[in-house]
């Protein structure tokens, strides 16, 4: 049977392979990082194979190999379950909408339909449309844009009069300056007075010259604004109508969106997402594969037993996704909804907690008075989280508990390792600080791609700023993003593997792993980055080199640290 064959027109498929109970995970996925259980990988291949092979449906997902277009792929997720007979199947789910639709066949559905023709969605949505349409009237009014037109006309000559007017006053009072420091020196008695008061009546005439053609183009202004402001009445009303209409259908809409967890407990999104930091529910919350899936299953008995979720077809323009490759869930839409339904079950402990276990104390490499360089393990956050206490920040804490720090000079993300300065004292925080700041501080890096990337430039500038709805991730953007830029250079190809040095010139979040993993980048991800790549592992990135002034003494310190793989 073919892996394609089994999935079905119901939306609980059979599983490919026969699965024993005994083989079965012990837990439930942790969503936020993973690496997918083998029953979970089964599903997925048989749904790659459908998505390959099935001719019911059309959705464009791109060219896989071009990353700049505006066509792209889409999420998918599966989601293994088991039902009330003990019988093993899966559940499909896509992000949004698929082929321009909310149902498709085999796939569960969404938590609503906003498509539906029968919904109150349609129908105010609709009624905004109209809104916006009475809008565009009024500002393709011919009459309109005549006067909007002779108004912006008048406008910038004012600009340009006034420019001119203000300069040509600037000038004069040079020039008086001039005239007045040669006749300090060569006038005296009533011929000085007198060039003195002429000049000052100068300087008056021209003020007043000034002000005159300001206030004369203020009412000429004024007068083509009484014009506009009929029209310009018409089009805030409307828009403020439009705005406290959208504002009630999307509180509407968030009313629609209730989630289930194991004990059929329902919270909608309003209520899930009043504690967090933006206080309101993002756009497209809910309408992620992993609350369609765990959804559906509550709803209908279904114990669930293991999830993934992958990205088919072409990447967006703005994220960074690569085609067959597993994500976890995203932090900023779907966690509030997914720690509310994944409560009361036995789920896999959070890697970053796992992680951290490992390792105890801290590794110095160097100890002043003043600063420490440490060895950060692979696995352990810089500073405490919201989860996990356990830090370098907390262990400097309790290893000097008389230092007047510690004082975070820089961090490394959880997953990297390597050389870390941390400062004792605030006076070297500061002086660290500045160094950091002078850009004189060097640090190196060494890191394993997943393959061997094209030879480009020996620099990458690629500007970065935070994925808001997906965060810890980064975007590339050049609209808002920070500069960023990277040195590089291949120092060993090994089993089809790239080892390859870094040298940062800025420190932005992410930097080397977006640089690495985008297109216009290596466009070849670090091995085991689960955010920009594939897991494994560990993250095969490790801060190897690092150059500092010494604090104290200004002596340069050099430190070299290789990593363990």
């Amino acid at each position: 049977m073919k892996d394609s064959e089994t999935f079905t027109q119901s939306v609980f498929h059979k599983l490919p392979i026969p699965i024993a109970e005994t083989d079965l995970p012990e837990k439930f996925t942790f969503p936020f990082s993973y690496q997918p259980h083998l029953v979970a990988l089964s599903a997925v291949k048989a749904l790659q194979t459908y998505l390959n092979e099935q001719k019911k449906w059309t959705h464009d997902f791109g060219d896989q190999t071009d990353e700049s277009g505006e066509i792209c792929g889409k999420m998918f997720g599966i989601l293994v379950v088991q039902n009330k007979r003990k019988e093993l199947g899966y559940l499909a789910a896509f992000s949004g909408k698929l082929a321009e639709k909310n149902y498709l066949e085999g796939f569960v559905g969404p938590i609503y339909d906003r498509l539906a023709d029968d919904g109150f969605f349609k129908e105010e949505e609709a009624s905004i449309i109209a809104i916006n349409d009475q809008i565009k009237a009024i500002e393709y009014d011919p009459q309109y844009q005549d006067l909007l037109s002779e108004y912006n006309t008048k406008r910038d000559k004012s600009n340009k009069e006034m420019q001119v007017s203000l300069m040509n006053k600037k000038e004069a009072k040079h020039i008086r300056q001039l005239k007045r420091e040669a006749a300090m020196k060569d006038l005296s008695g009533d011929r000085l007075e007198n060039l003195l008061q002429q000049m000052s009546k100068e300087s008056q005439d021209l003020h007043f010259q000034h002000k005159r053609k300001l206030q004369a183009w203020r009412e000429v202004l004024r007068a083509a604004e009484v014009r506009l402001a009929f029209y310009q009445k018409k089009i805030n009303e409307l828009k403020e109508r439009r705005k406290s209409k959208s504002a009630v259908l999307q509180q509407q809409l968030f009313d629609q969106y209730q989630f289930l967890n194991q004990q059929k407990e329902r919270k909608g999104l309003t209520t899930l997402f009043k504690h967090t930091k933006q206080q309101r529910p993002p756009a497209g919350a809910g309408d992620c594969a992993a609350p369609k899936l765990l959804q559906h299953a509550f709803l209908n008995d279904l114990k669930p037993v293991a999830l993934a979720e992958f990205w088919w077809g072409q990447s967006p323009k703005l994220e960074l996704r690569r085609h067959g490759y597993f994500y976890p869930a995203c932090l900023g839409k779907c966690k509030p909804i997914l720690i509310h339904m994944l409560a009361g079950m036995r789920i896999d402990e959070n890697p970053a907690y796992h992680e951290a276990l490992k390792t105890k104390g801290l590794d110095i490499i160097y100890e002043s008075v003043d600063y420490l360089v440490i060895n950060k393990p692979n696995g352990l956050l810089s500073v405490s989280g919201k989860y996990v206490l356990d830090s370098v920040a907390s262990r400097v804490k309790a290893t000097f508990p008389k230092a007047t720090g510690p004082m975070m000079v820089h961090r490394l993300d959880r997953e990297t390792s390597g050389l870390m300065v941390v400062a004792k004292t605030l006076a070297a925080y500061l002086d660290f600080q500045n160094q950091f700041l002078n850009k004189t501080i060097k640090k190196e890096y060494i890191a394993i791609l997943n393959g061997i990337p094209e030879y480009k430039a020996p620099s990458i500038k690629l500007p970065l700023r935070p994925d808001y709805h997906q965060r810890p991730r980064q975007m590339v953007c050049y609209h808002e993003g920070k500069l960023a830029e990277t040195y590089w250079s291949i120092l060993e190809i090994k089993a089809s593997k790239a080892r390859v040095l870094f040298k940062p010139i800025t420190g932005r979040t992410h930097q080397l792993r977006v640089h690495s993993a985008h297109p216009q980048g290596l466009n070849m991800p670090i091995e085991g980055d689960e955010l920009y790549g594939l897991k494994s592992d560990r993250l095969k990135l490790h801060a190897a080199a690092l150059t500092f002034k010494d604090p104290t003494n200004g002596k340069s310190m050099e430190f070299h640290l290789d990593p363990d793989f």
